[in-house]
């Protein structure tokens, strides 16, 4: 089948991959907030429930749920190679907003990975593919038939397995990759479920009957079984391992892993030319870099004393200006060594002349 240009559909789905990574990024200062109100009361992390009377806490769940609602309609319009990267930006502004909100602090490497991520993104959106290639249940149904997604879609399952009942009981508690691999490989696809249950859902407010089609509830089963394996798997890696180190892995994982499906599945790379897919590799790479910093570097104290010399603030000048006298020395009659080292110069002189 012809590609089908996305057009306004494309700016749609952009609009909502924005409109989604501001909610949920949002979502964690509101709920961060409400819990931080509760003054004394039982804590959610001591198994407390007073956060419930919160509505700071209320709003943040509320602008969570709009936060995925927006995501997953992205997907019925714009592709997933780019709808899935820009989900960092979430992460972004939540770093900014608890920043102003919350008096986090934002060193110097979150606010480069910051930059690094905006512009990231702009290279992606400016790279990413401008054509639809599934846009009924039909074509769906075509595109699962392919072989080279079934060749992909039983690697998936075949290794998740084999980490889940090999590689998990022997190296799950020492190395984060187990446990992140298995979310990343299973996420890959579920966002394909969801971009083909955003087509139905876009089909049944057009009128089509799209209630009475198996794919549509094959595709809900096969989401809600995907999301839950990455929930539960999801919560190991981050009650094992620290948060700054699962997060990046995760990100770099799953969105690698659901551009590989979305390129296989939905031939999204296939009408790209070179220039773009370098850009959008490009782009996704700078992503991939700004969020290292913001997360890696998050509790990195950073002082004046780590800046050059130069750049240090009320530091004096390294060396001083020459005296009077020392003008009209010839350059020639300077030390090449500093003072300091005139002592171990000597002395490996006198051991030379021993010798």
């Amino acid at each position: 089948a012809p590609p089908v240009a996305m057009g306004a559909g494309f700016g749609a789905g952009l609009g909502l991959a924005l409109a989604s990574s501001a909610f949920i990024g949002g979502s964690f200062v509101l709920k961060k907030k409400g819990l931080l109100r509760l003054c004394g009361r039982a804590r959610a992390g001591q198994g407390g429930h007073a956060y419930l009377r919160e509505w700071l806490w209320w709003a943040g769940l509320l602008c969570m749920g709009v936060g995925e609602a927006a995501n997953f309609a992205a997907y019925a319009f714009a592709p997933a190679t780019l709808v899935t990267p820009l989900g960092a930006l979430s992460v972004l502004v939540s770093a900014i907003l608890s920043s102003i909100f919350l008096n986090e602090q934002l060193n110097v490497h979150g606010k480069i990975g910051c930059i690094l991520s905006i512009l990231g993104s702009t290279v992606m959106v400016i790279h990413a593919p401008q054509e639809e290639e599934v846009s009924s249940l039909e074509s769906m149904a075509e595109k699962l038939k392919d072989p080279g997604f079934i060749v992909f879609a039983v690697c998936v399952l075949v290794s998740s397995l084999l980490l889940i009942f090999v590689a998990g009981p022997r190296y799950g508690q020492s190395n984060v990759l187990v446990y992140v691999l298995v979310c990343s490989a299973i996420g890959s696809l579920s966002v394909s479920c969801v971009k083909g249950l955003g087509i139905a859902l876009k089909e049944l407010f057009s009128g089509k009957p799209v209630l009475k089609e198996p794919l549509a509830w094959v595709l809900l089963v096969c989401l809600v079984i995907c999301i839950s394996i990455q929930i539960n798997y999801l919560n190991k890696a981050l009650d094992i391992f620290n948060t700054s180190v699962v997060t990046p892995i995760y990100y770099v994982l799953f969105t690698t892993a659901v551009m590989t499906c979305s390129a296989i599945l939905f031939k999204e790379w296939q009408h790209m030319v070179l220039d773009n897919i370098i850009g959008s590799i490009s782009g996704f790479l700078t992503i991939v870099s700004g969020i290292f910093l913001l997360h890696a570097f998050r509790d990195m104290p950073f002082s004046p004393n780590l800046l050059p010399l130069f750049l240090q603030p009320g530091r004096a000048q390294p060396h001083p200006p020459w005296s009077s006298a020392d003008r009209h020395q010839s350059c020639q009659h300077q030390p090449l060594l500093p003072s300091e080292d005139k002592g171990s110069q000597s002395a490996e002189e006198e051991e030379e002349e021993e010798e």
